[in-house]
């Protein structure tokens, strides 16, 4: 009953990372932002399992790995490019949104595993949800360029779901997430080194990104790969649905935002969707 509230408790710390990037100086790249988190995330956590021998590197499954290294960087560099053209609302809204049924679909391909009718009628819901408490937000520009981008971004995430379930039957979970977002770092490094890091220096940025490394990546994951352990791909990836939810509320009470009642209604459903599928049947693979 655990596993579902390590994704729910994941998702959470994730929906921080919106609030906590406000707090970083202005005019700093995104992808510049997403490869210094990934380098601290997956570093500290690659040097903790150095020095704790949880790591074999001559029978690592690499094969995973990279996949599934390159498919969360593929993810993040898609979805900062898919918002610049199309907005934060609208390629948030895209991109969460397609994730759960592109999961279902790829679990369903790639594993033959038919996702279960609860999982369909949760993640109806969310996703409307969804779609529900980002459409008042005010930005009314449709770039279907950004769009095919945050689509992508979408099937990014629910690949790299899809092979860390995989991977977590091979090895644990820290040392997956430490090999996982150090590789990750790499791919991200050349789009993000020509505008260089001298930012970093600058001690409200270091902590911010301290925070993001450390809270908003590893040990976010951590219990992200610990839900899917007994949890199915495409169930984790509906109750990460959580993460919209949780800067959105965060945006009404830390930052005064407002929501319109069409947010309100997005986000009852948002949380209907995420009880149904916490309390209902689960499938796992």
């Amino acid at each position: 009953m655990m596993y579902p509230f390590f994704i729910l408790l994941a998702a959470i710390l994730w929906g921080m990372t919106g609030t906590v990037q406000t707090f970083l100086s202005v005019g700093i790249s995104p992808i510049a932002v997403a490869t210094i988190r990934s380098a601290i995330g997956g570093g500290l956590l690659l040097a903790i399992t150095i020095l704790l021998r949880k790591i074999n590197f001559l029978k690592w499954s690499w094969k995973w790995t990279i996949l599934a290294a390159a498919s969360i960087a593929l993810f993040q560099g898609l979805f900062f490019s898919s918002i610049r053209l199309t907005g934060v609302a609208i390629g948030t809204v895209v991109t969460i949104g397609s994730a759960p049924v592109f999961s279902g679909a790829l679990e369903w391909i790639l594993w033959k595993s038919q996702p279960t009718r609860v999982w369909g009628i949760a993640t109806v819901m969310a996703t409307l949800g969804c779609i529900l408490l980002f459409v008042n937000n005010g930005e009314e520009a449709v770039h279907m360029g950004g769009i095919g981008l945050a689509l992508c971004a979408g099937i990014s995430f629910a690949l790299y779901t899809n092979i860390s379930k995989r991977l977590m039957r091979k090895e644990e979970a820290l040392p997956a997430v430490a090999m996982t977002f150090s590789i990750c770092a790499l791919f991200l490094l050349p789009f993000s080194i020509n505008g260089g890091f001298s930012w970093l220096a600058i001690p409200h940025n270091l902590w911010t990104m301290l925070f993001m490394g450390i809270m908003c990546t590893s040990v976010a994951y951590i219990l992200f790969l610990k839900g899917l352990q007994k949890i199915s791909s495409s169930s984790a990836v509906t109750l990460s649905l959580a993460e919209p939810l949780t800067a959105a509320m965060l945006g009404v009470f830390l930052v005064g935002e407002y929501l319109s009642m069409t947010s309100w209604i997005g986000v009852v459903m948002l949380l209907g969707g995420i009880i149904a599928l916490t309390l209902g049947g689960r499938k796992t693979i």
